[in-house]
């Protein structure tokens, strides 16, 4: 959590530093600098409502005084007219954080709400939602809190907290065998405590992994399977490794990818093909 907080910090410092710059100017125009107000989060569209935690941050980020009564938190369905939050502050305050406010809020509400239609589609199944690295650039910290929200898990966070040997990897080290060995024996060599997961293009690369890497490699990803291929490499692995379906998976399919038992189901479109939702950080007089 204060690993979390930091990198939260960081971003909001960055992101008011790139929308201020070296003033805001339509509030020094014509706002008294002393002068106190009040602001309410008004939801404007049906969602899953995330990034509460994240505004009341950013505005006591800029005014640590500032008091923030919550009315609906992070997860909670929400609908028209609600109200989620409102914040009391300086005004130049509330100015300044509105749009950042929003564009966090606006965007892991639209996260967290289809990662929420992708995990009713798979309620009663065993097989649990991953995300990916398919992220936008600065803003992976709260894209993938906000999949966490809408009930889904997160995958490696970056390249430095798990090894991932897919097809370039592969292909770049001479063979799946190969790859296998030379990143287990790097954190062998290293000391290094990292997972390896290996990606499958077909059964054979199943098979080879199978025989090759027991002991090295905790899961597999059956990358581009049809669910057909998925129960037969499921067959095949019988348990030995965590097995991961990723590849032309949508909201329209995933329940038959499901159906197979397969462990996990990734699915970059959570984050790159969510829409904001619409909300508004109103005055209140």
């Amino acid at each position: 959590m204060k690993d979390f907080d930091s990198k939260l910090a960081t971003l909001i410092t960055n992101a008011l530093k790139e929308d201020i710059g070296n003033g805001d100017h339509s509030t020094l125009s014509c706002i008294d600098a002393n002068k106190k107000g009040k602001a309410a989060l008004k939801i404007k569209q049906p969602c899953i409502l995330a990034g509460v935690t994240v505004a009341e941050k950013i505005f006591n980020h800029v005014e640590p005084s500032a008091i923030f009564t919550t009315f609906k938190k992070d997860g909670d369905e929400v609908q028209y007219g609600d109200i989620a939050f409102e914040v009391e502050a300086n005004i130049h305050t509330i100015l300044q954080c509105e749009r950042l406010v929003l564009n966090c809020m606006q965007r892991m509400s639209g996260i967290a709400t289809l990662t929420h239609q992708y995990i009713e589609k798979i309620k009663g199944y065993t097989t649990k939602l991953l995300d990916t690295r398919k992220t936008t650039p600065n803003f992976r910290l709260l894209e993938k809190e906000a999949v966490k929200i809408g009930g889904g898990i997160n995958h490696r966070f970056g390249l430095y907290d798990m090894i991932m040997l897919k097809d370039n990897h592969i292909d770049y080290c001479g063979g799946i065998e190969n790859a296998i060995n030379k990143a287990y024996n790097y954190i062998t060599t290293k000391n290094i405590s990292l997972k390896i997961e290996v990606e499958a293009r077909n059964i054979n690369d199943v098979q080879t992994i199978c025989k090759t890497a027991t002991g090295k490699v905790f899961r597999i990803m059956l990358d581009n399977f049809t669910p057909q291929q998925i129960t037969e490499a499921l067959q095949i692995i019988n348990k030995k490794f965590e097995t991961e379906a990723s590849g032309g998976i949508n909201i329209e399919n995933i329940k038959e990818y499901a159906a197979t038992g397969v462990d996990y189901i990734s699915v970059g479109g959570l984050i790159h093909q969510a829409q904001s939702v619409d909300l508004s950080l109103k005055a209140t007089l």
